[in-house]
């Protein structure tokens, strides 16, 4: 085998290596925004029980760098507070801890 011909065959494997390094390198991305979310649905949920008294679970939504949804879901409806408190609480929480405001806000209340 000429020296050229080893060169040529070594191409693809390099293109693939470089793939497999890009691919490796956002997924690393990926998990730390996903890591990171999750770090600060948690502090929402600690900032609403705290200023509110109900516990809540927050889901997310990122979409190119941005935040596209927050959920905030209640077990109970918050005795005592408006509607106009709560969702201030959740938007005041949400802008402190994911330092954007999301495109859309979800309230919602567990039935039982």
């Amino acid at each position: 085998m000429t020296l050229n011909r080893l060169t040529h065959m070594h191409r693809p494997l390099r293109a693939v290596a470089a793939l497999a390094l890009c691919l490796l390198l956002a997924a690393c991305n990926v998990w730390d925004t996903f890591s990171e979310g999750m770090a600060h649905s948690q502090e929402v949920a600690s900032d609403l029980e705290k200023s509110l008294g109900e516990k809540s679970f927050v889901g997310f939504n990122w979409n190119n760098g941005s935040l596209t949804d927050v959920s905030v879901t209640f077990e109970h409806y918050p005795a005592g507070r408006s509607f106009e408190q709560i969702s201030s609480a959740a938007r005041a929480a949400v802008a402190a801890r994911f330092k954007q405001a999301p495109k859309r806000l979800v309230i919602s209340f567990v039935a039982t």
